[in-house]
């Protein structure tokens, strides 16, 4: 099918396809007129020279005069001889005094009447073609009139001999076309090949920059297109002297970019770490004065209240921010055994807890479920992952978490039967403060780095998480190595 598309649609063909049949359609096009053209000059030549000898049969007495003269009826040196063909007619009575042809393997034959009505078809002195059948073929004939007794004679001489050379040098001409569509096929392949060598090179090049993940961290764009196909004159190096020149831009964009970012987090990391000591200070000066033992007025307790409720929620918000900063600083995370399982069990009755409202199910393997990695970030992995699901779904969800043993990875799922996640908002679900609040329902507070500190710690452990979602049916896997 594939070979089929292409025949049908040569703009899909490849640079070198298209360079290699053109070459071939050229090719095949001057051999075709060209062997044409000398096939049918050396059949005028061969019939030139076959109306040279037929006139030379007819040659005037003196060599001066405009009656031709004609050899003798009885004078047999003169004339075709035994290879050719005589009829004398006499004009009086149309009677036939002598008539002869050769057949092609030599045999002399008398030409019916049939063939004699042919030959009384205009001839004269200028030479025309006529077939007379099996089994004389074509034959070259011109009529003259005897001075002596003025009788017509028409001579001609096969073109059985020329037409064999004819079709012998077109079978010759197009063997010679077959072998040079052949030879120039290889050879335009090979050369074609060795002329684009530079350009596959520069796309070498750009695959595997392109293949580079320039979307994050520290990029070193060292890729570049070598040196000799860079040179200006030709076609290709005028591609790789831009390319190069592109990729000198986005390197320079790319640095750019990162000193910004890294700017960014050194100022999150360090805003997030100067915050917790003026947040344990107001939450802990909250707790202090709700302790006194003079009455105080409710508006006031209440107000107490929430500014240490919110003191509460922005240290979360600043301890989640650090950690962000931490994990996108490399910072190397513990290196223990530590059991999913149980892990996954404590995890889910922490949520059951929260929220008696929702449907919280386990689905555990048989035998316990180990991995090395800092066992406090891997579980906030399934309470995130459950926080989420608690807090973007209705009371009443079904949410069950499965944990199995794949090979040398472990697979943890938090699957939901809640109204899903937007697909406009799937692509960005583990972004920093990704939200999707216009379609799922928020009961509590929600600072959208939830996911991505999921998406944080997996990678920092090297594994993967994955979203699949849809109405009544969403979700999350991640696979950790074991």
């Amino acid at each position: 099918m594939r070979i089929g598309q292409t025949l049908r649609d040569p703009s899909s063909w490849t640079l070198r396809s298209k360079l290699v049949a053109s070459t071939l359609a050229l090719f095949l096009i001057i051999t075709v007129i060209t062997s044409a053209a000398t096939v049918l000059t050396l059949r005028s030549q061969l019939v030139g020279q076959v109306d040279q000898q037929l006139d030379g049969y007819f040659l005037r007495p003196g060599g001066s005069g405009d009656d031709p003269a004609a050899p003798s009826p009885n004078n047999h040196s003169r004339g075709p001889g035994n290879d050719g063909l005589r009829l004398i007619v006499a004009d009086s009575n149309n009677t036939v005094l002598d008539n002869f042809a050769t057949t092609s393997d030599g045999t002399r034959v008398t030409l019916t009447s049939a063939q004699i009505s042919l030959l009384g078809n205009g001839l004269g002195r200028a030479a025309q073609t006529v077939d007379l059948g099996s089994p004389l073929g074509d034959y070259r004939l011109v009529a003259g009139r005897d001075q002596t007794n003025s009788a017509t004679v028409i001579i001609g001489l096969p073109l059985g001999p020329q037409e064999r050379t004819v079709s012998q040098m077109a079978i010759v001409a197009g063997l010679t076309t077959i072998i040079g569509l052949l030879l120039v096929g290889i050879g335009g392949l090979w050369v074609v090949r060795r002329a684009l060598r530079p350009l596959d090179r520069v796309a070498a090049t750009a695959t595997r920059v392109a293949q580079l993940p320039l979307d994050r961290g520290q990029v070193a764009l060292a890729e570049r297109v070598p040196e000799e196909d860079t040179d200006v004159r030709t076609e290709v190096g005028q591609v790789g002297a831009a390319l190069n020149e592109m990729l000198d831009h986005v390197d320079e964009a790319l640095q750019a970019r990162q000193e910004s970012e890294q700017r960014v987090r050194q100022f999150v990391a360090d805003a997030s770490h100067e915050l917790r000591t003026p947040l344990a200070s107001i939450r802990g000066y909250a707790e202090l004065t709700k302790r006194e033992r003079e009455p105080v007025p409710a508006t006031v307790s209440h107000a107490l209240g929430r500014v240490e409720s919110e003191a509460i929620r922005m240290t979360s918000l600043v301890e989640d921010l650090l950690l962000l900063a931490r994990l996108d600083a490399g910072r190397p995370l513990d290196a223990q055994p530590v059991d999913l399982t149980e892990m996954v069990v404590n995890a889910v009755s922490d949520a059951h807890a929260a929220s008696p409202a929702h449907s919280w199910q386990l689905d555990l393997p048989d035998e316990p479920v180990e991995v090395r990695g800092d066992g406090a970030r891997l579980h906030q992995i399934v309470a995130n992952l459950l926080a989420n699901a608690r807090t973007h779904t209705a009371p009443g969800t079904v949410v069950r978490t499965s944990l199995a043993q794949e090979g040398d990875r472990a697979r943890i799922t938090v699957h939901d039967n809640g109204p899903g996640v937007p697909i406009e908002l799937q692509p960005h679900v583990f972004e920093r403060f990704a939200r999707g609040d216009t379609s799922r329902n928020r009961a509590g507070g929600s600072t959208g780095l939830g996911l991505s500190i999921v998406s944080a710690v997996v990678q920092a452990h090297g594994g993967t998480v994955r979203l699949d979602s849809r109405p009544g049916d969403t979700t999350f896997s991640v696979l950790l190595p074991a």
